[in-house]
């Protein structure tokens, strides 16, 4: 009889594929609120923040500004936000929830994102794990807030409510004029703190936080937006479609920081309607329209788009989910004019990307396992995970 022993596998060689694309300058020591509106100089009088439900338009000079303001508020009680202090963005997408996300980067503290739609459960859980101290909100989703007393500050951005604090009239106003637009105080920073503490979905067992520093962000949109040919060719004269909800990364990271990172207007809409959405991109002539596959699905299923000008929009992104190349080419039927990327997030890191979005055509086929991005070095295992001497490929 042959021997029973246990043998090894035999030993494979450990394959890094390093990305063919020249590598990038990134600047990635910068908080991030720095970082994104790195451009202020060159665009502060262009829109900014676009609100898709009343047309309401803030400049990026307003934006600078309102976050300065706030960022006052929060260093002060009864908020005290600062280094290692966690607060909690709970709301649908709006101007509010842009300005507490940076206004918080600008002290030093982490945000905490949620959905609202979430249950009591789910949200109480999130606040305990993540040790937020305030939490921005509304109205519907106040009453699922844990009571904690002085432990937890809720601060509602469309109404006035008992043992609440009205954003505008409560903590904004607490600032006086004569401070709201000063130079930022000296901020204890270290580029790999924290500033965003996103909880993950699709993974085993409960939600887990996902922490995500200033370098780490920064890193990220610089391999999306930045250098000689951007993944991502967003430029200061696009207009970006900004439907998805902030509180997921997609949207944070690739809508929001990146049209900030390069000046864009970013048209803010509160919750998806195909209608509207249509509506939306042929009044302010939207440029850039990220979606995911759902929407792509009703687009390319409905009748809507032929009563809309969709002319303006240049480029579609569609993340967070593959999608079939027969959905890809009835919605491509739809907008002729548009260029569909996929992407698909690994946290704030990209796993797989249609090079379709440079401003120098990359020629490559739909169907085609892509390129990595700049400074990227993927790792091949083999399924035993037995490593040896690395063997460098181009990817």
């Amino acid at each position: 009889m042959g021997s029973t022993e246990k043998q090894e596998p035999e030993a494979s060689p450990e394959i890094i594929f390093r990305s063919k694309l020249p590598d990038i300058a990134i600047t990635n020591t910068l908080p991030l609120h720095r970082y994104c509106f790195e451009r202020l100089p060159e665009v502060g009088e262009r829109p900014c923040l676009i609100d898709g439900g009343t047309g309401a338009v803030l400049t990026y000079a307003e934006v600078d500004r309102l976050t300065r303001r706030l960022a006052a508020a929060l260093r002060r009680a009864p908020l005290g936000l600062g280094r290692g202090s966690v607060a909690m963005n709970l709301m649908l997408n709006s101007a509010e929830f842009v300005l507490s996300f940076f206004a918080a980067s600008r002290v030093g503290a982490a945000v905490t994102t949620a959905n609202p739609m979430s249950t009591p459960h789910e949200i109480a859980g999130q606040i305990a794990a993540s040790g937020a101290t305030v939490v921005f909100t509304e109205s519907m989703a106040a009453d699922k807030l844990p009571a904690m007393g002085d432990k937890l500050t809720v601060v509602l951005i469309d109404a006035r409510r008992d043992g609440c604090l009205h954003f505008w009239d409560d903590v904004m106003a607490s600032v006086p004029d004569e401070e709201a637009g000063g130079g930022e105080q000296d901020l204890d920073f270290d580029p790999d703190d924290v500033v965003a503490l996103p909880y993950s979905s699709g993974t085993t067992g409960l939600p887990k936080g996902v922490m995500l520093t200033h370098r780490s962000l920064s890193t990220s949109v610089a391999q999306q937006v930045d250098g000689d040919n951007p993944n991502i060719g967003l430029t200061a004269a696009d207009v970006v479609l900004c439907s998805l909800p902030m509180f997921h990364i997609y949207s944070l990271n690739t809508i929001l920081m990146c049209g900030l990172r390069v000046g864009a207007a970013i048209v803010v809409v509160r919750r998806f309607d195909l209608r509207r959405m249509m509506e939306l991109v042929e009044r302010h002539r939207i440029t850039v329209a990220p979606l995911v596959p759902p929407i792509v699905v009703a687009v390319a299923k409905s009748d809507e788009a032929a009563a809309h000008d969709l002319s303006s929009v240049r480029m579609v992104l569609s993340g967070a989910a593959p999608m079939g190349k027969d959905i890809e080419d009835a919605f491509v039927a739809k907008l002729p004019g548009a260029v569909l990327g996929q992407v698909i997030f690994r946290g704030t890191y990209w796993f797989r990307f249609w090079r379709l979005l440079q401003k120098e055509e990359s020629h490559q086929q739909i169907l085609d396992v892509c390129q990595a991005l700049e400074v990227v070095a993927m790792e091949v295992f083999a399924n035993h995970g037995w490593r040896s001497n690395a063997r460098i490929e181009d990817a």
